[in-house]
């Protein structure tokens, strides 16, 4: 076999392993919280832990790769995600397992930093689409999986095998990427960036807390307000320390290249607008008006990986030969229409019903994910690879937990906290408000579809002024 399609199936197979993560545990929420007696706030924290830690570290070791080799970090991480894997499966506690999932989440960094720049290395500009096509599909299609596959595990062997089900793949991984996989990157050098690092953590940290301790009425508006605000404010903070430091985590000079800047102005807004879609499909369908089991829910929810899977290698494929942008604006403008046609979710809907924005969406998916992935990594100097896949990597993995943490606002806006307790901590009881929960799904993917069309502007603008990719403006 080539080496190229052994960094793909390697890169591809581990990625899933760890995009599994990223919803498995949603579906077996109830059933961990049940039988762990989380709060709710606990089981808020256990789903965004991954995300959020995942984004904090996600820069550093883009960097750590540019400086010290990706293959070797990318090793790492499969090693590091396994054995937190197997924490997990052992966890006595809400907290415990917060911990576990967070150990977890810093391996899964050092893959989801790594594997778009191993790829980039290893195939040549003319196939690079295609083969990030394939990679980028394995990241949704391992979301959705994971509902299916967490489902069906949870049934049948209980909660803790949805864990233990990533050791034996992870070792396999481990061993055959130590063996196989070559250093194909320059290395570059430089120092960690431990004082931007600080920043951006105590920023994310402070704008999650927030969020989640306001939506659940712990802290007062004002407190929610100003831990909101202030972690907005460090975020703001670390983008202006960036830019005068040697040797950036986040090289904010990249955005002076004007392609990398609106792909990934579109990959955040994107991230925003979906992150949170397989949370709220999974509360409204496991809730108190559909009632459906986990793997029913599991079920219902396949048109969105199958579709994915299928257009977008499609997808990646064409736009090797006939450029991106068609296949950016078309996959948002099919995924806005899709989460339109939620807007307008009863009460009660047949899988027939919600089969056609389901397949909108995940061919939207599938059509803006490659293309749009390709066109900012062929935008940058070889050797700024590594940084620029942390740096976009960390706008997807940003965009989905905030969109996870605005949706569980949302959600507490429109119903009151005593009737969320029942959903989230899988208490079988009757729901008095299904008619405020509804309205809150509409809400949550009103503001979904905005952000979608929002996203198609800098590809419009890219197509309408004919600009090239390239990097001469970067220095």
């Amino acid at each position: 076999m080539d080496y190229k399609w052994i960094a793909l199936t390697n890169t591809t197979l581990t990625i899933l392993m760890a995009s599994l993560d990223t919803n498995i545990v949603i579906i077996a929420l109830p059933k961990i919280s049940s039988d762990l007696h989380t709060s709710v706030l606990e089981t808020m924290w256990i789903v965004l832990c991954f995300g959020l830690v995942t984004t904090i570290v996600l820069l550093s070791f883009g960097r750590l790769a540019d400086m010290f080799g990706r293959v070797k970090l990318y090793n790492l991480g499969l090693i590091v995600f396994t054995v937190g894997s197997a924490l997990c499966g052992f966890s006595s506690s809400g907290q415990e397992l917060i911990l576990f999932r967070s150990i977890q989440a810093l391996g899964a960094a050092f893959l989801f930093s790594n594997s778009a720049a191993i790829l980039t290395d290893a195939f040549d500009a003319k196939e690079r689409g295609k083969a990030l096509g394939l990679n980028q599909v394995s990241i949704v299609v391992g979301s959705v999986a994971g509902l299916v596959l967490g489902g069906l595990l949870t049934d049948t062997l209980g909660w803790r095998s949805i864990f233990w089900v990533n050791v034996p793949i992870g070792t396999f991984g481990a061993v055959w990427s130590y063996t196989k996989l070559k250093e194909l990157g320059a290395k570059t050098g430089g120092r960690v960036d431990w004082i931007g690092n600080c920043i951006l953590a105590s920023g994310l940290v402070s704008l999650f807390l927030g969020l989640t301790l306001g939506s659940l009425q712990i802290f007062s508006s004002t407190q929610e307000f100003l831990l909101i605000f202030g972690g907005l404010g460090l975020l703001v903070l670390f983008v202006y320390v960036e830019s005068k430091i040697n040797d950036p985590m986040f090289d904010v000079k990249l955005f002076r290249i004007r392609v990398f800047n609106m792909g990934n102005f579109s990959v955040f807004f994107n991230a925003v607008a979906r992150g949170a879609l397989i949370l709220v499909m999974s509360l409204y369908l496991q809730g108190p008006t559909m009632k459906l089991s986990p793997l029913e829910t599991g079920l219902y929810l396949i048109p969105i990986s199958f579709t994915m899977a299928t257009f977008g290698p499609i997808s990646g494929w064409l736009s090797d030969k006939h450029g991106s942008k068609i296949f950016i604006i078309g996959g948002l403008l099919t995924s806005a229409t899709g989460f339109l046609i939620l807007t307008t979710l009863q009460q009660h809907e047949s899988f027939v019903e919600l089969l056609a924005p389901l397949v909108l969406i995940g061919a939207g998916m599938g059509m803006f994910a490659a293309p749009n992935r390709t066109t900012v990594m062929n935008s940058v100097p070889a050797q700024r690879r590594g940084i620029a896949s942390g740096m976009t990597t960390t706008l997807v993995t940003l965009g989905n937990t905030a969109s996870l943490g605005i949706s569980f606002l949302i959600i507490t806006k429109y119903v009151p906290i005593t009737d969320l307790e029942t959903v989230f901590v899988g208490k079988s009881v009757e729901f008095s408000n299904g008619v405020s929960f509804v309205n809150a799904i509409h809400m949550i993917f009103l503001i979904s579809a905005t952000l979608l069309l929002a996203s198609m502007i800098p590809s419009i603008i890219e197509r309408l002024t004919k600009s090239q990719d390239g990097y001469a403006s970067y220095h």
